[in-house]
């Protein structure tokens, strides 16, 4: 190897071209650069002359400056490139590339091609394999793609003609090696991007022929002669008429000789000779990637089971179909098999094999009785006889069976051999509960980032890592299935100019991926039509209808809304799917789609099915609708249930007998609730939309999830104003205006309440009624229209004494406290946070008492009884945990700081004002996050940290003055002129101090100090 003054470089040009240092990507300049770099790889360690680069770069035009340009192309890469000036040297009339065969993959690729031919040449077909398999990998597309150069995309042909030769040489020595079926899919992959070459079209009838596909054989043939006649005008060669007739025979001298008999010597203790070793295990994956856990586990427990005394030893691997099993159960195999030496076997028992019935155990006893030695006509033609006879032939034998692909238990169960010495490996979609004495191994998706280092194994770690953002989304998009990334990968390396952030903008669409997932014989979709189709009827249309549920996971009670059944028969059939690994178990008592099982899940739904699925859908809704309306009841005391706008569900529900219980289901289903308010909106189920969002907001709301409030309140109003149910309308767009509240929406949310109001008022619903009335009033009160807001507060309690509606009274009388408070009526405001305070005590709902506490320490405060604000701020504080809304436990801590700095100035409050003002910027609450930073400013400003309370003042102001939030965008501007002021800068102060003057002109009212 060249030693270089610089970092490691490669240069690669069998794909798009790539200049690297170690891991660093080089920029050799623009595609004049390229250009000339490549011609000089192409013809290493040879002279090429400049007018030669000339053409290389500018094709047939030149410019007149072509020769100078082209010496300060190379100029430029000799400086760019780690050792520049020994990787390019001038040469007479023109120039000289100086690389090794590690520095350059061309390079290297003859390398491996001379060893492949000095290998044969010396009898070592297995080390030419070797050989040509390292060199076929340094491909990473067409070489010098999109190069731009008439003479490199002549090279490039030449090149990849050197490819394909040594790919056909790579293939004939594994089909003389006995390889046939894993040979298909790289051959399809090679024949579609040369469909007329006939040797690959001979490999590959062959393969398929060998694998027990005599049709697919011969259709290969009809298609390459329907080609070659429409194409060229010509007929296949004799050589491949030939192949075709004798397959057409089934002449006995296309199959393999028998592999000559490897005679062990007897051991010095051992008094009869052994039988040949046999192995008949498949060619292990070169590039195995990852699974380094599963590994591990697979390993340790084949030791452990061989260490243990038993009359057999199976360790067995199940999991969903395009998950890996067989490749990792192949690779484990191969790593213990020294310890076999009396034969180590593989039969596929085709299970899950598409257009194929399961093998009969008696086939499967037959082969391997044959794979011992045995004579065909000893082999008795009963499944019992046989059994009797392979137990007899293994009896004290140490053999290695690998039973793949295997349907159930009983498939299995007569090919066990007694002897202890043995291991038996079993891979099977289903977990075999009933194959007693085996240790199991379940395999799922890889993770992230060996599903990102199996798709760099594949496609080539430069090409993943020039866009490693759309690697891991290209991994995660594939479900992180090894089948999957497989797929696409093959898809890349033979798409060489597509990127991978192409490929993952085509993966987006649900509709088509898993019409994007595959490649020749290999499909997602026909590997999970082959787990559905062996499953009863009942459990397909179960398989189908769980498909239809909105979220991520789904439980049994839903389930058995769904599907029309109840809970134990709906968990039943959750755990048999789980079995056959077409859902997945995140945690007891869910259950989960992987995302491409759901994707081909969607498949199934067609217009023959559409009247079940509507019914289905109809079920979970109302059964949604129900739970959330039983769990509210729990959840908040004194609620006022919703207009029966569609009917019960009669089915089971969770346990809601507690707050605690009632919490649990609604953080467990919360997403799914939500997704299920847009599916009834998209299914056209307005009322049912409605009617859902009506439950949901109320926990979107106290888990301060506001967005998502606002979110499906206005789906609800839309649905609501579809299905023309005027009092779901009102119902909705009064939520809808107090999400807008919370998120200082509030012209958007003004215009909800004021609608809802009227519609409301218009049906006499006095209830709907009272809470826009209350939700406009606070609203207004925002907004810094006072003496607007008063009359709407209070004709909201007056309906809602009217109503005996105690919650919606406190909640009103918390508005009201907040108006009087920012009006500068402080009596008044204490009172009405008193008496919140007592119905919410009578009440017993947590949230609402620690606002209610809130609020009377705020008039408490500003009438200047610290010591009783104190008090009820301890209270409120005790009242919090993790799972009160955030902004709102922020206003606590914000103003439990400011009161303890009233009361001991000395005192450490920093810690509870950080904490607030955390937890307000998390809160999703501007019209709580501005009150804390002006609280938090305030308190700043009194305790000298001037720079700070600006900052806190200007940010608050900022966000006040986007709502708009008047008393507090005056109250900002109220803080702000006191900093500048006590930064000495009066003229900004006088500037400030006006303009909150003229808000609180504009609200006609004196606002708090």
């Amino acid at each position: 190897m060249v030693k270089r003054s610089g970092g490691r470089l490669r240069l690669n040009v069998l794909g798009p071209f790539e200049a690297w240092s170690g891991t660093e990507r080089i920029r050799v300049g623009g595609p004049i650069h390229e250009r000339v770099l490549s011609s000089l790889l192409l013809d290493a360690g040879q002279t090429v002359p400049v007018t030669r680069l000339v053409q290389a770069a500018w094709n047939d035009t030149p410019p007149a400056t072509a020769r100078h340009q082209v010496r300060k192309a190379i100029a430029d890469l000799r400086r760019r490139l780690p050792g520049g000036n020994e990787v390019i040297i001038t040469d007479g009339p023109g120039y000289r590339g100086i690389v090794s065969d590690t520095e350059a993959d061309l390079v290297e690729f003859g390398a491996q091609i001379r060893e492949a031919d000095r290998a044969l040449d010396a009898g070592h077909p297995s080390r030419a394999v070797t050989e040509l398999r390292s060199a076929l990998s340094l491909w990473r597309g067409r070489a010098l793609s999109d190069s731009g150069s008439d003479l490199l995309e002549n090279a490039a042909v030449s090149l990849e003609e050197r490819r394909v030769a040594a790919a056909e040489q790579f293939f004939e020595l594994r089909l003389a090696a006995g390889e046939a079926g894993a040979l298909v899919a790289d051959l399809r992959d090679l024949i579609a991007q040369h469909p007329m070459r006939e040797t690959l079209r001979g490999q590959l009838m062959l393969a398929l022929y060998r694998s027990g596909r005599q049709a697919e054989a011969l259709n290969e043939y009809r298609a390459v002669r329907g080609l070659l006649v429409e194409e060229l005008g010509i007929d296949p060669s004799g050589q491949l008429s030939g192949l075709y007739e004798s397959i057409l025979r089934d002449a006995p001298e296309l199959r393999l000789a028998p592999a000559p008999a490897v005679v062990i010597e007897p051991s010095p203790t051992v008094e009869k000779e052994s039988p040949p070793a046999r192995c008949t295990l498949p060619h292990d994956l070169p590039d195995f990637t990852g699974r380094s856990h599963e590994l591990k586990v697979l390993l340790d427990s084949m030791t452990r089971r061989r260490q243990q005394r038993g009359p057999r030893q199976i360790v067995a691997i199940d999991g969903m179909g395009g998950s890996g099993k067989t490749s990792l159960a192949v690779h484990a195999a191969h790593q213990v098999a020294s310890e076999f030496p009396d034969g180590q076997f593989h039969i596929d028992l085709r299970g899950f094999t598409r257009g194929e019935p399961p093998v009969a155990p008696a086939f499967a006893l037959f082969q391997l009785l044959r794979a011992l030695g045995v004579p065909s006509e000893r082999i008795p033609e009963d499944l019992e006889g046989r059994s009797a006879l392979w137990r007899a032939e293994a009896a004290g034998r140490r053999l290695l069976l690998l039973l793949d692909n295997v349907a159930d238990a009983a498939q299995v169960l007569p090919l066990l051999p007694a002897s202890p010495a043995s291991l038996i490996v079993v891979t099977s979609r289903a977990r075999l509960v009933d194959l007693d004495g085996a240790e199991w191994l379940s395999v799922g998706p890889m993770s992230l980032d060996e599903g990102t280092s199996l798709v760099e194994q594949v496609l080539g770690e430069a090409r993943v890592s020039a866009e490693p953002d759309a690697g891991r989304e290209l991994v995660q998009l594939c479900g992180q299935l090894p089948l999957a990334l497989r797929i696409v990968s093959a898809r890349l390396r033979n798409r060489p100019r597509w990127t991978v952030q192409y490929l993952v903008d085509r993966l987006r669409d649900e509709t088509r991926r898993l019409a994007e997932l595959s490649a020749g014989d290999r499909s997602v979709a026909a590997t999970l039509q082959l787990s559905f189709q062996v499953m009863s009827e009942e459990h397909r249309t179960a398989f189908r209808l769980l498909a239809l549920h909105p979220g991520t996971d789904v439980d049994a009670y839903a389930a058995a809304a769904l599907l029309g059944l109840n809970v134990h028969a709906a968990e039943a059939t959750l755990e048999r799917l789980l079995d056959v690994h077409l859902l997945q178990q995140p945690a007891i008592g869910l259950y989960r789609f992987h995302d491409l099982v759901r994707d081909f899940a969607h498949t199934l739904s067609t217009p023959a099915t559409v009247r079940a699925d509507e019914a289905a859908v109809r079920r979970l809704l109302g059964y949604y609708v129900t739970a959330t309306e039983t769990a509210c009841a729990a959840l908040f005391p004194g609620r006022e249930r919703s207009p029966a706008s569609i009917e019960p569900y009669a089915g089971q529900l969770p346990p809601f007998a507690t707050m605690a219980q009632a919490a649990d289901w609604f953080d467990q289903e919360q997403a799914s609730l939500s997704a299920a308010v847009h599916l009834a909106a998209r299914q056209g189920l307005d009322r049912e939309a409605a009617c859902l969002t009506r439950n949901v907001v109320f926990r979107l709301n106290s888990l301060g999830r506001f967005h998502e409030f606002r979110e499906v309140s206005r789906v609800a109003v839309a649905a609501a104003r579809r299905a023309g149910d005027l009092p779901l309308l009102g119902l909705s767009l009064s939520s809808l205006g107090v999400a807008c509240w919370r998120l200082g929406r509030l012209d958007e949310g003004l215009a909800a309440a004021r609608e809802g109001r009227d519609v409301a008022a218009a049906l006499g619903d006095r209830r709907t009624e009272s809470h826009a009335e209350s939700t406009m009033g606070l609203l207004l009160t925002v907004l810094g229209r006072n003496s607007e807001a008063l009359p709407h507060l209070q004709r909201a309690l007056e309906l809602e004494r009217e109503l005996d509606a105690p919650r919606a009274e406190a909640e009103s009388l918390s508005n009201l406290s907040t108006l009087y408070l920012q009006w500068g009526r402080y009596e008044e405001a204490a009172a009405a946070a008193r008496r919140a305070l007592e119905l919410h005590r009578s009440l017993n709902y947590r949230d609402n008492h620690v606002m209610a506490l809130t609020d009377l320490a705020f008039a408490l405060t500003a009438l200047g009884a610290f010591d009783q604000a104190d008090t009820h701020l301890a209270a409120a504080r005790a009242l919090c945990d993790t799972s009160s809304p955030p902004a709102d436990v922020a206003l606590v801590l914000a103003l439990s700081a400011a009161v303890g700095e009233h009361l001991a100035p000395d005192t450490a409050v920093t810690g509870l004002a950080e904490q607030a003002l955390d937890l307000a910027a998390s809160g999703a609450s501007p019209t709580r996050q501005v009150k804390v930073e002006n609280l938090i400013g305030r308190l700043y400003l009194r305790r000298g940290d001037v720079a700070r309370a600006l900052a806190l003042h200007t940010h608050a102001y900022e966000i006040a003055a986007a709502m708009p939030y008047r008393a507090e965008q005056a109250g900002a501007l109220r803080g702000m002129a006191a900093a500048h002021a006590a930064l000495g800068d009066a003229a900004a102060a006088d500037r400030l101090r006006a303009q909150a003057d003229e808000l609180v002109s504009a609200m006609a009212a004196p606002i708090c100090p």
